[in-house]
């Protein structure tokens, strides 16, 4: 196994460990890539794996999904609740296909930004987690579909690498009243259209620039994050439950101040 089949299968694992809890899974792959001298054409790696951690949750929630579909034609509250999620979706699709050449080209390509937008989320974090305000919502189909836009107008905001698609949905939700799990559950849900979304678009403007050896790392890349994201969606929503997000914020600050040092010293 070559050099670097071994980093994509690495930068496979850190992305399903961190895609789904509010860390910045992009944050972290693209500083772990820096520091590794890991450089993928298009920046497309760090996007393109990222269906191995959906594919995941898609297992994990199928059956959910499934009913929630077969509920839709008779249930107005299961109607609701996928209009939410495409109501939630809408922002990232306009923002994202405007912006798509800056984010990669700019934002992608400046490591310090990340580390900064990394210690910043924590500290939001921190803040978010330790408000006493009694939560209003406790299930995910209860969210109005105004509160769902506004979420995705969060959603926003993690084209910042290093800010957290995950990160900015459950501080969003949070902020409006949702408790912690059903904030970690709809970030879920909502990273189905999004994640998806990414990718085709990705993949189509990338289309000219893969060849052999980014298809290869990016496959490896996409089978180790399914497998990491399968182990980290069954543990994290129990935990957040109990704990809530400080260890998360913690995490950020560090990484972040450890990479901003790193940065500073030339590495």
């Amino acid at each position: 196994m070559d050099q670097n089949t071994i980093v994509a299968a690495a930068l496979g694992v850190l992305e399903g460990l961190t895609e789904f809890i509010p860390v910045s899974s992009t944050g972290h792959l693209l500083l772990a890539g820096h520091f590794l001298g890991f450089d993928s054409p298009g920046r497309s790696f760090e996007v393109l794996i990222q269906l191995g951690a959906l594919l995941a949750i898609l297992g994990l929630y199928a059956g959910r999904i499934l009913q929630i579909l077969r509920d839709a034609p008779r249930d107005p509250g299961a109607r609701r609740f996928i209009g939410a999620v495409l109501l939630a979706f809408a922002p990232a699709v306009v923002i994202g296909v405007l912006a798509h050449g800056f984010i990669k080209a700019v934002l992608f390509e400046t490591p310090m930004l990340i580390a900064v937008m990394l210690i910043l989320g924590g500290f939001v974090l921190l803040w978010v987690d330790r408000r006493t305000v009694a939560p209003r919502f406790h299930r995910v189909e209860e969210f109005p579909l105004s509160m769902a836009l506004r979420i995705g107008l969060f959603q926003c905001i993690a084209m910042i690498p290093g800010v957290s698609r995950s990160g900015a949905t459950i501080v969003g939700a949070l902020l409006m009243g949702a408790d912690k799990r059903s904030a970690a559950e709809f970030s879920f849900f909502l990273a189905m259209p999004t994640m998806l979304g990414a990718f085709t678009y990705d993949l189509w403007q990338n289309r000219d620039v893969l060849d052999a050896a980014a298809l290869n790392s990016i496959v490896v890349g996409f089978v180790t994050a399914f497998v990491a994201a399968v182990f980290v969606v069954r543990w994290l929503l129990g935990y957040v439950s109990r704990r809530g997000y400080a260890l998360f914020a913690w995490w950020r600050i560090i990484v972040g101040s450890v990479a901003l040092l790193a940065l500073a010293a030339g590495m």
